[in-house]
């Protein structure tokens, strides 16, 4: 995570670990790989018809792997005098949480957890990634309002903030997800929106199945996606060389969006015609996601329901097959 919003004050807090990528690039990314995107993929489901608002520094619209999956945005920070339609990315930190997000399948580059789903940009955190609680508040509110089905959100502040706090009940009451980022503290405390139960707070972890040493840990968070070495998208102008316009970036920052991105995925699958065949409130949703992961043996307040792992219900289907469960005790 690499910003951090207080109350009144701004405060800045750097990602984990910044390193640059100074080879062509061309895959789907090993956070991808490893929660099962692409066994949606294979279903036909990538994110399309849905929208993500994402609260961050604003992002490089003319990014290759990111053009085609901006469908609008808004400034709401005092970058660019404040006006509105200019949202963007001076920092990098919300380009690189765009492009684990929704990275379009291009055949080079990255490719992201939901590749055909649409991104508003609304961006909260001005270059320095510092924000106020009251941009955040607005921005949420305006997500609300442009009938967003998915709110991410990679930063924390330190204490409860009853705007910020409000908007999120209302975005929760409207059926939308919001989903943040736990917290690089690496302390046992609450970090917010991560903290209130409303939100869907992520931890991290590495691809050796480890938790980050950094994560915050509290007994609010709700599931783990990688986090550590994560690579994506990166300004254009920000880059060493504008041709490699990645980044590998760690932090909780990096976790959220995978949670994001697969929500987008969940959606595709569940409001389909073979399955629910109508829209998910956000609880139903919500269950669907948790159903989706894997425990790993820890601490609730180090792994909530488990890491996410999209294909983790069809693993404890063919569990069943091969191991009936007898209930003819109980006939």
């Amino acid at each position: 995570m690499s910003t951090l919003v207080g109350n009144a004050d701004d405060v800045q807090l750097p990602p984990v670990e910044t390193v640059s990528v100074r080879q062509h690039v061309k895959e789907i990314p090993k956070g991808v790989q490893m929660i099962q995107a692409p066994q949606f993929w294979e279903q036909g489901n990538y994110g399309k018809g849905i929208m993500i608002a994402v609260l961050d520094t604003g992002c490089d619209a003319e990014h290759p792997d990111l053009r085609e999956r901006i469908i609008g945005g808004k400034n709401f920070t005092d970058d660019d005098d404040g006006i509105p339609r200019v949202y963007k990315d001076y920092n990098g930190h919300g380009t690189h949480v765009a492009g684990i997000i929704a990275a379009t399948k291009n055949g080079d580059g990255v490719v992201g957890i939901a590749p055909e789903a649409g991104l508003l940009i609304l961006k909260v955190l001005n270059r320095q990634g510092h924000g106020r609680a009251e941009w955040i508040a607005q921005a949420i509110h305006y997500a609300i309002d442009q009938n967003v089905q998915i709110i991410s959100m990679s930063l924390s502040f330190a204490t409860d903030h009853k705007g910020i706090h409000d908007a999120i009940k209302r975005a929760v009451d409207n059926d939308i997800i919001v989903v943040c980022a736990a917290g690089n503290t690496g302390k046992e405390e609450f970090r917010y929106p991560a903290g209130f139960n409303e939100s869907t707070s992520v931890g991290a972890i590495n691809f050796n199945s480890d938790s980050a040493p950094f994560l915050t840990m509290n007994n609010e968070i709700d599931l783990l996606a990688p986090g550590v070495e994560i690579k994506s998208t990166y300004p254009l102008e920000l880059a060493e060389d504008k041709s490699i316009p990645y980044k590998i970036l760690s932090g909780t920052s990096m976790a959220a969006p995978h949670v994001a991105g697969a929500l987008a995925l969940l959606i595709n699958s569940c409001q389909s015609a073979e399955q629910f065949n109508r829209q998910l409130t956000e609880p139903e949703l919500y269950a669907q996601l948790t159903k989706r992961t894997i425990p790993l043996g820890r601490p609730k307040s180090v792994e909530g329901n488990g890491l996410l792992y999209l294909t983790a219900d069809k693993l404890l289907e063919e569990h069943l097959r091969q191991h009936p469960v007898n209930v003819s005790e109980y006939a």
